[in-house]
C-alpha cells in the first residue's frame, strides 16, 4: 500500500459571489482510514463534499485523491470512487437488485460478473431476502444499506459520505457504522463522511473541525479533546453577563461566555464546583462538571456553542 495520503488538499478556497465557504483549507487524509469532517450546518461540509465529490468545480486551491488531480482528472478519478448523498439516490420503483444491477452497468459491468457483485453486496448488507423488495417498501436504515452496496458496485478505493446517519434511529446508525468499519478492515476502503453528530464524530480515526469556512482543529477525536486542559464545567445562571466577570475577579478563573452560559476549563473542577456551589448558589439555575468532549474543543477554538446554525 502507498504511503501518500488518500486525498490531499492544499489552499481550497470557494466562493458564492462574496461569500466565502471555505477559506485556505488545508488537510490529508490517510488511506484505509474513516476521516470525518465534524462542523455545524453552514460551516462548509457541503461546499467540501461537493467538490471532493467532483460535483462543483474547484475555484482555486489544489485537490489530488487516490493519485488524480481532480480538477484536471475528473474522469478518471470519478471512476475510482463511490458517492452516498445526504439525501437517497436510489430508483424508489425498483427492486433492491434491480437499484444495484443498473448501477453496476454504468460502470460497464455485464454478464455473470455484474450478478457476482451484487450477490456478493446483498449478502454483506444483509440484503439477500431483501433482493425483490420494492426500494420504496424498506425502512430508512435498509435503504441506507442499499444505498452502500449500490455505491460499492464499482469496487472504488475511496467512498464519500455526506451526513450519513441522517434520518437513522440509534441502531440502524450503530448499523451502519458496523459495516463502515468492516469496509476498511477487510476491504482497505477509505471512508471519508461529513456530520454534525457527536457521537458519530467519535467513531472516526480522524477528524478535521470545520468552522466558518476553516479547520480549526485536525486529529483523532482523543487527540483533539486532548488539547482541552483539566475538566469543563458549564454554569447556566439568571444574568451571565454580571456573573462571569465576578467570577474571574473573586476566583481568579477564567470564564467563557458561550451563548447564555458560562464555562471553565480547570484542573481541580470538583473542588471548583463545591465553591461555586457555595458563592454564587442563589444566582445559579444549573451547574455540570464532565470530562471534555469534541463540543468543548469546538467551543475552545471558535468561542461558540457547536449548535449555532450558521446557514451556508
Amino acid at each position: 500500500m502507498s504511503d501518500s495520503p488518500a486525498i490531499r488538499v492544499e489552499g481550497l478556497t470557494h466562493s458564492y459571489g462574496e461569500r466565502v465557504a471555505l477559506d485556505s483549507v488545508d488537510f490529508a487524509v490517510k488511506r484505509q482510514g474513516i476521516f470525518g469532517f465534524l462542523g455545524p450546518n453552514g460551516g462548509g461540509k457541503t461546499t467540501l463534499f461537493s467538490i471532493l465529490s467532483t460535483l462543483l468545480p474547484i475555484q482555486r486551491g489544489c485537490v489530488s485523491a487516490l493519485g488524480f488531480d481532480v480538477g484536471r482528472q475528473s474522469r478518471e478519478y470519478r471512476q475510482q470512487i463511490g458517492v452516498a448523498f445526504q439525501s437517497p439516490s436510489l430508483d424508489r420503483r425498483l427492486t433492491v437488485l434491480e437499484n444495484l444491477v443498473h448501477q453496476g452497468e454504468l460502470y460497464g459491468l455485464t454478464g455473470q460478473r455484474l450478478r457476482d457483485v451484487a450477490d456478493t453486496l446483498l449478502q454483506r448488507f444483509d440484503l439477500t431476502d431483501r433482493a425483490t423488495d420494492i426500494v420504496d417498501t424498506l425502512s430508512g436504515g435498509l435503504k441506507r444499506r442499499v444505498e452502500l452496496a449500490k455505491c460499492l458496485m464499482h469496487r472504488p478505493a475511496l467512498l464519500l459520505l455526506d451526513e450519513p446517519s441522517t434520518g437513522l434511529d440509534p441502531g440502524a446508525r450503530h448499523d451502519l457504522w458496523t459495516h463502515l468499519e468492516r469496509l476498511r478492515a477487510d476491504e482497505g476502503v477509505t471512508v471519508v463522511l461529513t456530520t454534525h453528530l457527536m457521537e458519530e464524530a467519535e467513531r472516526c480515526d480522524e477528524l478535521a473541525l470545520l468552522d466558518l469556512g476553516r479547520i480549526v482543529a485536525q486529529g483523532s477525536p482523543l487527540e483533539l479533546r486532548s488539547t482541552v486542559p483539566g475538566e469543563c464545567l458549564t454554569i447556566v445562571a439568571e444574568r451571565p453577563e454580571e456573573l462571569g466577570p465576578r467570577i474571574t475577579a473573586e476566583l481568579q478563573v477564567d470564564v467563557q461566555r458561550i451563548g447564555e452560559s458560562l464555562r471553565i476549563q480547570q484542573a481541580n473542577g470538583e473542588q471548583l464546583f463545591e465553591g461555586l456551589l457555595q458563592r454564587y448558589g442563589d444566582e445559579i439555575r444549573s451547574l455540570s462538571l464532565g470530562r471534555p468532549t469534541l463540543e468543548d474543543v469546538f467551543m475552545l477554538r471558535t468561542g461558540r456553542r457547536f449548535a449555532e446554525d450558521l446557514s451556508a
